[in-house]
């Protein structure tokens, strides 16, 4: 079919815009405005937003928005049930750490209460403050340890223990016991008071008798003590293994150590303990104890190894030599035994001639 702006007219008749201009003018107005809202569409799609289509229609510039992502939608947690049970609050007290906050440092641990033996080992019994544990090496050390510094007797005197003692409480505990029950009253018999107590030897990690690879001694867990000597108020130094020392007093001595303590070594016992006493208190079966200490007696006078001075009213030697009775006493009866022998030689040789007479007699 043919179509054309004559048949047109003639088909609807129209003048002016009422004929062609109006829908022309229509026609680009709209044309204008949908390349306008492409744009803007696409730009709401990508996530972006502009003003530049408003601004050049109003006539206005504005400031350009920059290009952001827009935010992912968080999906929220299901609303608590009615009937679920209220959230209890920390008793523990501790803190909850915020995120990014630094971890602090783990607190450290409470120490362990105080043993029976610490809180009995008091001030009035023994200066005995407590050290910390010994771990090692190896099986060394142990716990409840103490450093007996000085034994307070009754009478509030204190007697030093020098140097002071590394010990477990236990061993400290019976040391000041057997100090303040028996040593004590010993040395009030000699008229003093105590005043010091000579250590020669506490906590050590070592073998036993200090032989490398031996079994570890009761020195290594804190559990021995040696002691040398006693010292008194008046200055007199009694060593326990000094034969001088009164006999009475040593073995009085002997018997209150093996009376409380597990082991007893002094002289006589292996060789290695002659010059001082080993106190410990090793568990063994049965209560088993040891008490080795042989109470020496005073050794006797020994004679002296030079002669004695020649006076001086002495004759000279060589004189004496020629004179001297005892040498000629010898000479005498060197000759009486020779002559002795001479005469029996004779009376042999006498009996054994008349035999071969009778005998050449009998022959012939």
């Amino acid at each position: 079919m043919n179509f054309s702006a004559e048949k047109a007219s003639r088909k609807w008749p129209c003048a002016g815009w009422a004929c062609g201009e109006w829908p022309v003018t229509v026609a680009a107005i709209l044309l204008m405005l949908c390349g306008q809202a492409l744009p803007a569409a696409a730009a709401r799609k990508s996530g972006a937003w502009s003003l530049e289509a408003g601004s050049e229609l109003s006539g206005r510039r504005s400031p350009k928005l920059s290009r952001t992502a827009l935010p992912a939608s968080v999906p929220l947690p299901k609303a608590r049930p009615a009937d679920a049970p209220d959230a209890e609050p920390d008793k523990s007290g501790a803190r909850k750490q915020a995120p990014g906050e630094p971890a602090e440092q783990a607190a450290p641990a409470a120490p362990p209460p105080p043993s029976a033996c610490r809180l009995a080992l008091t001030e009035e019994i023994a200066i005995a403050p407590s050290i910390p544990d010994i771990h090692g090496p190896g099986d060394c050390g142990g716990e409840d340890i103490v450093r007996l510094e000085a034994v307070v007797l009754p009478d509030k005197h204190r007697v030093s223990v020098k140097p002071a003692a590394i010990l477990r409480c236990p061993m400290a505990s019976a040391i000041a016991a057997w100090i303040r029950g028996d040593v004590a009253p010993l040395a009030a018999n000699l008229g003093s008071v105590i005043s010091d107590l000579d250590n020669f030897d506490s906590f050590e990690c070592r073998g036993r008798n200090r032989i490398i690879g031996g079994r570890l001694s009761e020195h290594g867990r804190a559990n021995a003590l040696d002691v040398r000597a006693f010292k008194l108020a008046n200055g007199q130094s009694i060593s326990l293994t000094d034969r001088t020392v009164a006999r009475a007093f040593r073995e009085s001595v002997l018997h209150s150590m093996c009376a409380r303590f597990s082991t007893v070594l002094g002289p006589g016992s292996d060789g290695y303990h002659e010059d001082h006493i080993h106190l410990d208190l090793m568990e063994r079966r049965n209560n088993y104890k040891i008490c080795q200490w042989d109470v020496w007696d005073p050794l006797p006078p020994i004679a002296p190894l030079l002669p004695a001075e020649r006076p001086d009213e002495a004759p000279p030697r060589e004189v004496a030599a020629k004179s001297d009775p005892a040498e000629h006493d010898t000479k005498s009866q060197t000759d009486k035994s020779d002559a002795a022998k001479s005469d029996t030689a004779e009376r042999n040789a006498g009996d054994t001639k008349p035999a071969k007479k009778r005998r050449q007699n009998r022959r012939f």
